[in-house]
């Protein structure tokens, strides 16, 4: 006798999983222009990869001790394959009660986690609800108010130490369900149908007065630049193409070494667009990016905490190495530290901390953000923080001074007492503070006791300029190189060689992981 009617119950309970919250609401679901969990999961992993744990996990009504109905828990994990790498991926069901914790299994997501956990697989989280309580009328069910407990929190802080963590903003997504966007290494919102908040718009009326929409209160245009996610994007499918070019960047756990690709971009590659990329007037700014494009290689820059504002972060190949970037962009506000551009700054050096990628500093610094809005924000303690960071940092680094490395703010855009590959290019223009700054407060009693002081001003200047050379600080050796900038990516594909060579006696857990 076989085990065949076992077999076929077994069947059953899987189609009827599948069917989620109903035809019904699942086409409402889609007119929405959303797809489904399953929707998404398929599409994200490789063609017929995902093997689905705890499909069966859910609520059953039974007649005579036969099976009358089912409806699945409202979260979806199991295991599959981006790029032909193995990952956890785990995604709330919209369809049954909005993806709220009172129509799940907690026992799933605890399950999820600890699986990348265990196993040191990256973990990708599609977020569609609130993840937590759900409605107030949970409690007459059960009867009795609880003590909240985040479910798998251990496990979801732990993972940042150990494996990436990537997840995506699908649709309205409020308090737990917000905080598992926000606790990754990278997160992703679909500007046409996410919204994400820490308690939605009654809740907010309720606490605050605020009689807000959606959108209003946390839609694409807020969160753009809120720093709340990496990046804003226009559509399901984009979110898909940002979180594999993001994994494809990472090794599996920090115990393997960041993955090299084939590259068929020439390391000796030497764009001629760089002798002139930064202007000879000193008050006309650089552009970062086709700098970013000429040194690493082709179509390899992808940009990370896009709300950074003065800073960019992305991640890069240099003869198909993975990198970590930071850069100073100074088309947004000069380029100065910022309290965003401090929070990218975090953000990135804990991530080449914790996967073991080496970092390339492009230096374009004037300093830290000035003036009383600045001092409101408390910049400075931001600035300093990133500093820590950088200074906290063990992985191989590399500086490019483009420009300006000016004060505080440029000293800390790498750890300037400890080994640094450091490269200047003729436009370098470096000091405590620039001349243009210091100039009149420096040379005060002088003017005012002068017939002339605009002469005298101008005479100043000029005896200040000949010292500002960057020749001169190379006589001194106050910097190591200057080169021509078309030889910065022949340098730095020859430097990220030996920076991999070091990889594998650091690999293991760092000593915190990234911080949310």
């Amino acid at each position: 006798m076989s085990w065949q009617p076992e077999i076929d119950e077994l069947r059953k309970r899987e189609n009827m999983a599948r069917e989620m919250g109903g035809a019904e609401k699942v086409a409402k679901h889609r007119s929405h222009g959303k797809l489904t969990v399953r929707d998404r999961i398929a599409t994200l992993l490789d063609p017929g990869t995902f093997h689905e744990s705890g499909m069966l996990a859910g609520k059953a009504e039974y007649e005579n001790g036969s099976l009358k109905g089912f409806v699945a828990a409202n979260f979806v994990y199991g295991t599959g394959r981006i790029d032909k790498r193995k990952v956890v991926v785990g995604g709330d069901d919209f369809t049954i009660r909005g993806g709220a914790a009172d129509a799940s299994i907690k026992g799933k997501q605890i399950h999820a986690e600890q699986m990348a956990n265990s196993l040191r697989l990256p973990i990708v989280r599609l977020v569609d609800g609130t993840g937590g309580g759900g409605s107030v009328k949970i409690l007459e069910r059960t009867g009795a108010t609880y003590v909240p407990a985040n479910p798998a929190w251990n496990y979801v802080v732990d993972n940042l130490s150990v494996v990436p963590v990537v997840a995506a903003c699908m649709g309205s997504v409020a308090g737990l369900g917000a905080a598992r966007v926000v606790t990754s290494h990278f997160s992703v919102m679909i500007e046409p149908t996410a919204q994400l908040f820490t308690a939605g718009p009654p809740v907010v009326k309720f606490a605050t007065g605020e009689n807000l929409t959606k959108e209003d209160l946390g839609g694409a245009k807020i969160h753009r630049k809120s720093g709340v996610v990496d990046a804003v994007v226009a559509s399901e499918q984009d979110a898909f193409v940002c979180i594999r070019r993001f994994l494809s960047y990472l090794p599996s756990n920090v115990y393997q070494v960041p993955p090299v690709s084939p590259a068929d971009d020439p390391v000796d590659r030497k764009e001629e667009s760089l002798l002139s990329a930064v202007p000879r007037n000193r008050r006309q700014p650089v552009r970062i990016r086709p700098i970013l494009s000429a040194i690493f290689d082709r179509d390899s820059v992808f940009e990370l905490a896009r709300y950074g504002g003065p800073i960019v972060t992305a991640l890069a190949r240099l003869d198909g190495h993975p990198v970590g970037v930071i850069a100073s962009d100074p088309y947004v506000g000069g380029g100065v530290l910022t309290v965003e551009a401090a929070d990218a700054m975090i953000r990135m050096v804990d991530l080449c901390q914790t996967f073991h990628l080496p970092m390339v500093v492009l230096t374009d610094q004037p300093g830290i953000a000035v003036g009383t809005v600045a001092e409101r924000r408390a910049t400075i303690r931001y600035a300093a923080r990133a500093v820590a960071a950088v200074y906290q940092a063990t992985v191989p680094s590399a500086e490019i001074i483009i420009r300006r490395c000016f004060g505080v703010g440029g000293a800390g855009m790498t750890n300037r007492h400890s080994y640094v590959q450091r490269y200047a290019w003729p436009s370098g223009d470096w000091g405590s503070l620039p001349i243009e700054g210091g100039l009149e407060a420096a040379y005060r009693s002088e003017l005012e006791a002068s017939d002339d002081p605009q002469a005298l001003l101008e005479e100043i200047r000029g005896r200040l300029e000949a010292v500002r050379s960057p020749f001169r600080t190379a006589e001194g050796f106050g910097v190591e190189e200057i080169i021509d900038p078309r030889e910065t990516r022949p340098l730095l594909c020859e430097w990220v060689r030996d920076a991999y060579a070091l990889l594998p006696s650091q690999l293991g857990r760092p000593s915190h992981g990234t911080r949310p």
